[in-house]
């Protein structure tokens, strides 16, 4: 019987240690540290080379070869289509929709490849019933819930089906690790094993991840860094919309978000997410203002909403959702100094409508706008929008893709909208839409408000 060691690993960053600590030494995070039970490593000895390296120019190049999985917004995250031999982790809250996702692409991909559907959380009764509801009706795909990774490494070489789907990653076990299922060095060599499994038989697998309370995936830091292309799958529970994002992609952009609403028939393709961002948009309301953000190669108009307030604490609060608290802090010193709005003795709450997250400083001036309209209690005009970033000095700078905004904003029906003039004469307006060209957020709120 081999003799078992215990070493103690970092959850957050992958650093292993011979005791426990309560921080690790590596990162620095708390509580990070958990214990793991393994075999001792073997001490490697010498052996005869088998692979010689070649030189770089004697290696086969070309195109890596791609499929489309049939939905047009998981196709734009994977950055065309999924790659055949890849790994690729779709991670989530429970109950978010990644099983629904992937059991709705295989009616697609069955048409003209064959998928292979591991479940280790639900029975095949229970995928029959999932598949009924979906209006999934295919005799080509093949079902089995199973644990043992080693099964299903074998019946995926016995199968060897194009694409392989594990649901998920924390319900698997080597029998040769003692580890439970789901701890930190099962999770990281089941993960080993598939990626193995899919670079030799060329094999795309899809594994599904679970996230923990803090938002991250559940197992080591270092899952990520082993496979290929990293999703995650995110929306409020208590809304029908959900966006998936990508965090990591080795075949693509990780700039590209695809939106979906969640319905009785499964999971429903936004393919113009301005629109559904700004349904129920209040006109003529003081406080909110509409924002363009570049998610990838696709604009994406998102309503941007403050509400400022006599405060009665000693202290105001500041209160963001789906904008950067630091960054928000920072803009309303800005508008208190360069604008003349005194927000010291103000609450402020920040709230991007819809879920989403906007990180790209296009959306410095929506914000400002917003703050001040809510200050004064006057409304911006419905079809006007703000795009620019603003420095300390309350100046305005030019944003990149900008003529693509401009076009998705005239399509959308605005007819005004206030950009930077440094950086932007060369910019021409489209048909119907006036530019408010302006250097400074003093202007900028003159102009809007």
């Amino acid at each position: 019987m081999k003799k078992t060691k215990t070493s103690y690993y970092c959850t957050s960053c992958g650093n292993e240690t011979p005791q426990w600590y309560g921080r690790c030494p590596a990162c620095g995070e708390w509580g990070t540290v958990e214990e793991q039970v393994s075999a001792p490593a073997k001490v490697p000895g010498k052996s005869a080379v088998t692979r010689a390296p070649k030189k770089l120019s004697q290696v086969a190049g070309g195109d890596e070869i791609r499929f489309t999985t049939g939905l047009g917004e998981l196709d734009r995250v994977l950055g065309g289509g999924a790659v055949l031999g890849s790994l690729v982790l779709i991670s989530g809250a429970p109950g978010i929709g990644k099983s629904t996702l992937l059991l709705q692409i295989c009616s697609d991909l069955c048409r003209l490849r064959s998928v292979l559907y591991i479940s280790g959380e639900e029975s095949e009764k229970q995928l029959k019933m999932r598949a009924l509801r979906l209006g999934i009706q295919t005799d080509s795909l093949l079902v089995l819930s199973e644990t043992n990774l080693t099964q299903v490494i074998a019946i995926a070489q016995e199968q060897k089906p194009d694409v392989l789907i594990v649901d998920s990653i924390q319900t698997l076990y080597l029998e040769e690790n003692t580890s439970a299922p789901g701890s930190i060095s099962q999770v990281k060599e089941c993960t080993m094993a598939l990626m193995h499994l899919s670079k030799t038989c060329g094999i795309t697998v899809f594994v599904v991840g679970h996230v923990n309370k803090d938002g991250a995936i559940a197992g080591p830091k270092v899952l990520e860094h082993m496979v290929d292309c990293v999703l995650y799958f995110e929306g409020d529970r208590n809304t029908s919309y959900r966006l998936l994002r990508a965090a990591k992609n080795r075949f693509g952009s990780t700039n590209e978000i695809g939106v979906f609403e969640m319905n009785d028939s499964g999971l429903v393709e936004v393919p113009n997410p301005s629109e559904m961002l700004l349904a129920g948009r209040p006109l003529g309301t003081p406080g909110t203002c509409v924002a363009c953000a570049m998610e990838g190669s696709r604009p994406v108009l998102a309503e941007v909403q403050a509400l400022v307030t006599r405060s009665s604490f000693q202290v105001p609060r500041r209160t963001t959702n789906g904008f950067d608290y630091n960054r928000a802090n920072l803009l309303m010193a800005v508008v208190e100094k360069r604008g003349g709005i005194k927000l010291g003795l103000c609450d402020a709450y920040l709230n991007v409508i819809g879920g989403l997250y906007l990180e790209e400083p296009a959306a410095d001036l929506p914000v400002v706008l917003a703050i001040a309209s809510s200050y004064l209690d006057r409304a911006i005009r419905q079809d006007l929008c703000a795009i620019g970033e603003v420095g300390l000095t309350g100046e305005l700078r030019a944003v990149s893709n900008l003529p693509q905004r401009l076009m998705e904003l005239k399509r959308l029906g605005f007819t005004q909208c206030i950009i930077p003039r440094h950086g932007t004469a060369g910019i021409i307006a489209p048909d119907g839409m006036d530019l408010i060209r302006v250097k400074n957020i003093k202007e900028a709120m003159d102009a809007a408000l």
